[in-house]
């Protein structure tokens, strides 16, 4: 059996999933949202994975980008992306179709949230937590 990290002549390099270590822990990083990334790709904030004192891959945890964006933002640039634009030029239910997703995925945990969700939507803060109310309501 080849050694962690080997490479197979037919197959080329082994990629980090391949390591004893990834595999041990690809159920959890997999549970939590996140994924396994190279050490080359690895960035600021992401987990180094080390074996024997040597970095074999890292975990990105979800939203979190590759220069540490905060989990937020991260947020907010998925939605936008699944829901096809800038989120301050989408119609008024769409916005609080937005917001309700925003609820459910966690974003109002964040410090200063229904500012930064505000800004993004191009509405006020009065208006996201009106927003809120009506989902909660």
């Amino acid at each position: 059996m080849p050694e962690p990290g080997a490479s197979d002549s037919t197959d080329g390099p082994a990629g980090p999933e391949n390591h004893p270590l990834v595999a041990a822990v690809l159920p959890l990083v997999e549970r939590v949202g996140g994924r396994v990334v190279t050490v080359d790709e690895m960035g600021p904030a992401d987990v180094p994975l080390h074996w024997e004192g040597e970095p074999v891959a890292a975990v990105r945890l979800p939203n979190e980008g590759s220069a540490g964006t905060a989990g937020l933002a991260g947020l907010l640039d998925d939605l936008a992306g699944e829901l096809g634009g800038p989120l301050a030029e989408l119609p008024r239910a769409e916005k609080q179709r937005a917001v309700r997703l925003l609820e459910e995925r966690g974003a109002f945990h964040y410090r200063k949230s229904a500012e930064t969700v505000a800004e993004a939507l191009g509405v006020t803060r009065f208006t996201v937590y009106n927003y809120l109310n009506r989902s909660r309501g």
